[in-house]
């Protein structure tokens, strides 16, 4: 039997309630009292097949509260003239939260809303859009505002946010907040104080003027006649930050680039060359190194699916980027020692060269095993050294 039940009535109106329609219609008139359910009644035949089952099931929805029932009599050839729900409705916002036992919640969100529209109007508009998200942050309420009113007295105040001054309000909290805080700065603030260029979570600090955390590029020097560090001895493993490194005025020809800590330690030594960890920053931070266009770029990642997709992005900023040890050659030469990509790239790579491209065609359609990936630590020291030639010291 497919009746409606009494859990299905209540099941109905807790629809409304998980998609905000009831916290939206507690301070705006987006729902049509009374409210009708939807309502699946016995059948003609019910009644003189299923008797005791369909007065069970009257009963039990007469006895169901916050509920109106319109009934309808109808005369049966057997059973005689019977009473039956026709239809069920909810007649108020009251009766529908007091069905699913929501009163208490409504009654904090109308505070919010009474508070918002008191101290920040601007942000009505995303609780009408989220009250749910609005209720689980109830209790953090207070300093959220208090962020976004700081935000309006100091526009791109050019700090960092460990210096924002407010009770309560930490740089952690801010962070860990950085969603919905966009979502409400956008609301609250002038065209003038956001950067519409900086999208996303990751750059909430840059969209709205505060400092970021400098990005900081990890080197070494592979040739010990090249200038260094007062200090430093050998070939040294140098971090700067984008800035500086953008600055130094080395006399190197080649760079190679590697994805790899244990590649990058291991580099052997080579002649105005040095070797670069790219360790996850963005290919950006290394674009603004003007003296880094003049060289010669050699981008070392894994054979496998995402390591060509890597290389097609670095040619993005750097054209004359060639690729290194990233070939067939290399590939079938260390059979023993493939491994598997757990989900292998499928897009078109614009930036290839037609070598690359035919290697990452038949990687990215499994031509020559499905999942094929050479990761670049598996690469023999030896073959390395070959490749680099006599130049390698």
């Amino acid at each position: 039997m497919s009746w409606t039940r009494p859990a299905d009535l209540r099941a109905q109106v807790q629809r409304l309630w998980e998609r905000g329609e009831l916290l939206r219609a507690s301070v705006t008139e987006t729902i049509e009292w009374p409210l009708r359910l939807t309502l699946k009644a016995p059948a003609a035949a019910d009644l003189a097949e299923r008797f005791e089952a369909v007065r069970d099931w009257v009963q039990a929805l007469a006895a169901t509260p916050q509920v109106r029932i319109e009934w309808r009599e109808r005369t049966h050839r057997v059973q005689g003239r019977q009473r039956l729900p026709a239809a069920v409705w909810v007649d108020s916002l009251e009766a529908a939260l007091a069905f699913v036992g929501k009163t208490r919640q409504v009654e904090h969100y109308r505070r919010l809303w009474q508070w918002t529209g008191t101290a920040q109007p601007a942000l009505l508009p995303w609780l009408t859009r989220r009250p749910l998200q609005a209720l689980e942050l109830a209790d953090r309420w207070e300093r959220l505002l208090a962020v976004v009113a700081w935000l309006q007295a100091h526009p791109r105040p050019g700090l960092h946010l460990r210096q924002v001054d407010l009770p309560g309000v930490d740089s952690k909290f801010i962070e860990a907040h950085r969603g919905v805080l966009a979502e409400w700065l956008d609301l609250a603030l002038p065209p003038e104080a956001i950067d519409a260029a900086a999208t996303g979570v990751a750059q909430f600090t840059r969209r709205y003027g505060f400092l970021d955390k400098p990005i900081r590029i990890r080197f070494r020097l592979l040739d010990p006649s090249l200038p260094s560090l007062p200090g430093c001895r050998d070939l040294p493993d140098i971090t700067l930050d984008a800035a500086s490194f953008a600055a130094l005025a080395l006399p190197v020809e080649r760079v190679f680039i590697t994805e790899n800590e244990t590649n990058f330690l291991a580099f052997p030594p080579m002649p105005r060359a040095l070797v670069l960890f790219g360790a996850g920053y963005g290919w950006e931070a290394l674009a603004g190194a003007a003296w880094l266009h003049r060289c010669v770029l050699h981008y070392w990642g894994d054979i496998d699916t995402h390591g060509f997709a890597i290389l097609d992005q670095l040619r993005g900023h750097f054209p004359q980027a060639a690729s290194f040890l990233m070939d067939r050659e290399t590939l079938l030469a260390h059979r023993p020692l493939w491994g598997e990509e757990p989900q292998p790239a499928r897009h078109d790579l614009p930036r290839l060269t037609p070598e690359e491209a035919a290697l990452y065609d038949d990687l990215r359609l499994d031509r020559i095993r499905p999942g094929l990936r050479l990761e670049q630590e598996r690469v023999g020291f030896g073959w390395l050294m070959e490749r680099l030639g006599p130049s390698s010291r």
